[in-house]
């Protein structure tokens, strides 16, 4: 029997058992994570989002657990020595969505919630009146902060709403040409030990989703590793070619790039690296 980790969020254990139904006999195994128990600060305040997979790097280490799974646009760009991602789930709807209180009112002079920079930056160009306020918690305790009326709207991604069963939350979608999607949102990402499992895992893997996955990590790889600037890189298959979109905002937020490449999705890291070069020069104005 394969044991999965997983987080002990609603989201993550529905998640995982997806993973356990295409892998047949698992044992899933939860944990609380410490980006799960900090919830009065924000993620660049705590150390980012690696909290929420050191717990399930642990474990998989100590050979508790034979298998993790993630939410892949919350896994660090570097794994540890021997931990590599084994397989990438097909992709889920990867745009955001916008969810209105219970009363489908949306009171503007209340904040938009979100909890990244990434949407923050872009949602003041597509609302500048609106103010934007972070938001922590899992998708349920953000919907009930909504609806006490802490924030007026929240921007969430449509995956996990989706997976949730919440669809009906949903008062409208973001274009990825509106709302630049975060690397990797919507795959959701498979962790085991270097040379285990491979015939499982196989299974698991979804081309389309593992080569717009090494596009999109690349991009922000080579922007260095943006765990909380307001980097943001989106791909999309089509046939054997590829179109990598993406964003690029300098530190101190007064300077942003966005633009997009197409080539081969064989070469689709050279992509993601080369777009990211281009992106930085025109924000910086080195070009």
């Amino acid at each position: 029997m394969i044991k999965v980790g997983s987080r002990d969020s609603k989201l993550a254990v529905v998640q995982a058992e997806e993973v356990c139904r295409a892998l047949g006999d698992c044992e899933l195994i939860t944990m609380k994570t410490l980006g799960d128990m900090i919830l009065d600060k924000t993620l660049d305040q705590v150390g980012g989002k690696g909290l929420f997979v050191k717990e399930l790097d642990r474990a998989l280490a100590d050979r508790r657990v034979d298998l993790t799974v993630h939410s892949l646009k919350d896994v660090p760009m570097e794994q540890p020595a021997g931990l590599p991602l084994v397989a990438y789930t097909k992709r889920e709807d990867a745009r955001d969505a916008l969810v209105l209180p219970q009363s489908g009112k949306w009171d503007k002079s209340k904040p938009i919630g979100c909890s990244s920079a990434r949407r923050r930056v872009q949602l003041a160009a597509l609302f500048p009146e609106t103010p934007v306020k972070p938001v922590r918690g899992n998708v349920l305790t953000r919907l009930d902060k909504l609806d006490r009326g802490e924030y007026g709207a929240l921007v969430l991604a449509a995956a996990g709403l989706h997976r949730l069963g919440l669809e009906n939350r949903i008062s409208r979608y973001f274009s990825p040409e509106e709302l630049i999607p975060a690397a990797g949102q919507a795959i959701l990402a498979v962790q085991g030990r270097a040379g285990e499992l491979t015939e499982a895992v196989k299974r698991l893997d979804d081309a389309d989703a593992r080569d717009c996955a090494l596009a999109e990590r690349a991009f922000v790889r080579t922007l260095g590793g943006g765990c909380f600037a307001p980097v943001a890189a989106y791909a999309e298959v089509q046939g054997d070619n590829m179109q990598l979109t993406g964003l690029y905002v300098t530190e101190d937020e007064s300077r942003s790039a966005r633009g997009a490449v197409t080539g081969r999705r064989s070469e689709a890291e050279t992509l993601g690296r080369t777009l990211a070069l281009q992106l930085k020069q025109q924000a910086e104005g080195t070009v």
